[in-house]
């Protein structure tokens, strides 16, 4: 049988408007099925204009996530931290942060890798971020790959 989850649009609302007394009224059944950390990863984006949405992002960042494992045990404790993460301004339409995919072009990355052994991941990360397409291509080839070979991995 599925877990059940609060109604995320509930919980949300509730950070939304600062309610310090949500967690605290909800039923045992309810509490048990308070996600800290769906509500964290759902609260940390909002529609709307930019300064808005810096502001959430940073909030919850400093206030919730920073020390999220540490607390995460506490559910009141998380609960509280989220609803002060909020500014108060009323409900806000929250966006799904998806989660970075790892292994994105996984062959680029192996090749990439396999040339610097030391590297570690984030550091592969942000190889394939600044350099452009055509500069991976012509490292490549300067290091031995054939034309073919390279555009197969891009």
């Amino acid at each position: 049988m599925a877990a059940k989850l609060l109604d995320l649009k509930r919980v949300l609302g509730a950070a939304d408007s600062k309610d310090y007394d949500f967690y605290d009224n909800l039923s045992p059944d309810d509490k048990k099925a308070f996600s800290a950390y769906l509500t964290l990863r759902w609260m940390a984006s909002v529609g709307g204009n930019a300064d808005l949405q810096s502001y959430y992002l940073l909030a919850t960042n400093e206030q919730v996530n920073k020390h999220f494992w540490d607390v995460s045990k506490h559910p009141k404790l998380c609960w509280l931290s989220i609803a002060a993460a909020s500014p108060g301004v009323g409900k806000q339409y929250h966006q799904w942060i998806a989660m970075k995919k790892k292994g994105s072009n996984s062959k680029l990355r192996k090749e990439v890798a396999s040339h610097f052994p030391a590297m570690k991941e984030d550091e592969i990360d942000m190889v394939l971020t600044i350099n452009t397409e055509e500069e991976i291509a012509a490292w490549l080839l300067e290091h031995g790959m054939e034309n073919k070979e390279v555009k197969a991995l891009l």
